[in-house]
């Protein structure tokens, strides 16, 4: 066999060894195209978050909360590295997270009102940590619509996490 074409040989599969072992870390580094950062929920009572992105990796931390409100910062393969209302981060499967939006009370209380006017009527005054699901949050107001178990009312955008300043989100 000729030399040249013996060392074109060699560099043919060299390049497809090489292929091949760069593709699968090609095709775990894709994200899902959704927005980053942006707002997600847990979707059980129980969820592990971990210190990577894989099972390999300790559990650094357990959610025992379903609906908690968690910001996506990073993905990586069917793995989200997600944030959440105290500023602990670490790694969540996908599979664990809903896209539906919630926010977690920060201030003492915060009051819902009837309608988006703090003359309106009280509904209702909600505790610090307590969950809540966004029914409706137009950008051009100060306001969003929220549900907390029995009780739906409007309250200023202020008092809670989860949402962004200005995000619309529709109900």
């Amino acid at each position: 066999m000729p030399r040249i074409f013996r060392s074109f040989l060699y560099r043919l599969m060299a390049l497809a060894i090489f292929a091949s072992l760069a593709t699968p870390i090609m095709a775990s580094a894709q994200e899902s195209g959704l927005p980053i950062p942006r707002f997600v929920a847990l979707r059980s009572n129980k969820v592990f978050l971990r210190s990577g992105p894989g099972l390999r990796y300790p559990k650094v931390w357990i959610y025992q909360r379903r609906n908690m409100p968690m910001e996506v910062v990073s993905e990586f393969d069917t793995w989200r590295k997600v944030r959440d209302w105290e500023g602990s981060e670490g790694w969540v499967h996908q599979s664990l997270l809903v896209g539906s939006r919630h926010v977690i009370v920060t201030d003492d209380t915060i009051t819902l009102y009837s309608a988006a006017d703090e003359n309106a009527r009280k509904i209702a005054l909600i505790s610090a940590n307590v969950i809540g699901k966004v029914e409706d949050c137009p950008a051009s107001m100060n306001w969003c619509q929220l549900r907390f178990g029995d009780f739906e009312g409007w309250a200023p955008r202020q008092g809670f996490w989860g949402l962004y300043e200005d995000e619309q989100v529709e109900g």
